[in-house]
């Protein structure tokens, strides 16, 4: 199962909520099932956790003197379990306003996120969610929420009703910033 994987012995991740890369991993499916096989776990081979050792165990990109550098060329072109569209834009975030309030954030998106995951999610639904909440302001989806919390009449709708209901009202926000809720694979 692990043959050819090199592990990257010596790298250690403290946040789990954000990757070294700008992967926003507190938002990933993979995570929240329990079963994370990437750098934060270490037992993955990731060319950025190998950079990362090279130079010194940066704890994340933007403090090596070398950022962004040609790993991130065409870094946000393609998804894995989670989005990638956001990674250079979040790191630039969380350098602007310190990790400790980028983390905040992010616990906030969590909690929305097991919210909707744990009431709307007809089984169809998780990698949705995590991509909305992940690419999605925190302001935005605050606001989604109290809109979805205060109709009354949601209650009254069918389950996958109120799954439909809830999906369309994040595609609605996305549809007005030109965002797709979707994962760009690599054909």
């Amino acid at each position: 199962m692990f043959a050819g994987l090199i592990f990257m012995k010596g790298f250690e991740r403290k946040n789990q909520l954000f990757s070294l890369c700008g992967l926003n991993c507190g938002l990933c499916p993979m995570l929240l099932g329990n079963y994370c096989g990437g750098c934060g776990n270490g037992n993955q081979s990731c060319r950025i956790a190998k950079c990362s050792l090279e130079h010194g165990k940066i704890q994340y990109c933007y403090e090596c003197e070398q950022y962004p550098c040609e790993k991130y060329q065409h870094i946000d072109e393609y998804d894995s379990f989670i989005t990638h569209k956001r990674q250079k834009a979040d790191l630039e975030k969380a350098q602007s306003i310190g990790i400790e309030r980028y983390n905040f954030e992010q616990q906030k998106k969590i909690q929305i996120l097991s919210h909707l995951l744990s009431n709307y999610n007809d089984g169809r639904r998780k990698n949705f969610f995590c991509v909305a909440v992940n690419l999605l302001e925190l302001s935005e989806l605050q606001e989604a929420m109290k809109q979805i919390q205060s109709n009354e009449e949601l209650s009254f709708l069918s389950f996958k009703a109120q799954c439909s209901y809830v999906a369309e009202m994040f595609q609605k926000i996305a549809d007005k910033r030109n965002i797709k809720l979707r994962l760009i694979k690599k054909k």
